[in-house]
């Protein structure tokens, strides 16, 4: 909780979510965001840490290229995050909502001063109600395009600001349990305290549009756990996912 009073989410949305599971990114999905952002500003301040630059370049252009060469999604996600920002700076603004952008790489969180730049940049853009809209500088780093579809940056951004609750979107509900992984309705677990005994439930599956599979997920709940972070683990296609989980209306994955 800042001094404001009110408590800080870091919001992580995968490209799974922000197309909802389709090959373009889905306004209606990001307008569903900002609504539930606007119902929340009078106690939480939200940092976004958002994917889908690729995904929105590739509804404009084809490169030459073989699209798996990571240079060409390099250059994807050059063409596609102005069309990405765009994309949210009309919907979050027409509900009230400014937005900013912050481009990270995981370089500066090696440096003490840049460190202490990027906390004291989001500080004033907070406080001066513009929510940070972070991605990973996709066209000097290729880290998260091959790895982790920006769960570990999230995390270590989280860590970074000091939040309450590092959320990370997906396009589950939450961490199921081995044993009903695969039936018509797995069954989430909701509370963990021991991620040892998580490790355990979870298989290897991967999001469709996304590099990050549970086990990222996994991976950036243990550096949020480090700081005293919770996350949460949520189905972001579900419409006002945030809101339902505050309060307790859909299952999702709590890790405290």
């Amino acid at each position: 909780m800042d001094k404001s009073g009110k408590k800080r989410i870091l919001l992580k949305l995968g490209s799974n979510t922000l197309t909802k599971e389709t090959n373009h990114i889905s306004r209606g999905k990001i307008e569903d965001i900002g609504m539930q952002i606007a119902a929340l500003q009078d106690e939480y301040e939200f940092i976004i840490v958002s994917s889908g630059a690729i995904a929105a370049a590739k509804q404009f252009v084809k490169l030459d290229n073989h699209d798996k060469d990571v240079f060409v999604k390099q250059a994807l996600a050059s063409i596609g995050q102005p069309h990405l920002m765009r994309i949210y700076h009309e919907n979050f603004s027409d509900l009230g909502l400014h937005t900013s952008q912050c481009l990270l790489s995981y370089s500066d969180f090696e440096k003490k001063q840049t460190k202490l730049n990027i906390v004291n940049t989001i500080n004033v853009l907070v406080k001066n109600s513009y929510i940070p809209i972070i991605n990973e500088n996709d066209t000097v780093a290729t880290d998260e395009i091959q790895f982790g579809d920006n769960d570990k940056l999230a995390a270590l951004t989280a860590v970074l600001l000091n939040v309450d609750i590092l959320i990370i979107a997906t396009n589950t509900n939450g961490i199921y349990t081995k044993a009903t992984f695969n039936d018509e309705v797995p069954e989430t677990i909701e509370l963990v305290t021991d991620l040892q005994l998580l490790q355990k439930e979870i298989g290897d599956s991967k999001s469709s549009h996304g590099t990050g599979g549970m086990q990222s997920k996994i991976d950036s709940a243990a550096i949020a756990k480090a700081a005293n972070i919770e996350t949460w683990i949520i189905n972001g296609l579900e419409d006002n996912f945030i809101l339902k989980a505050l309060n307790n209306e859909i299952s999702f994955t709590k890790i405290i």
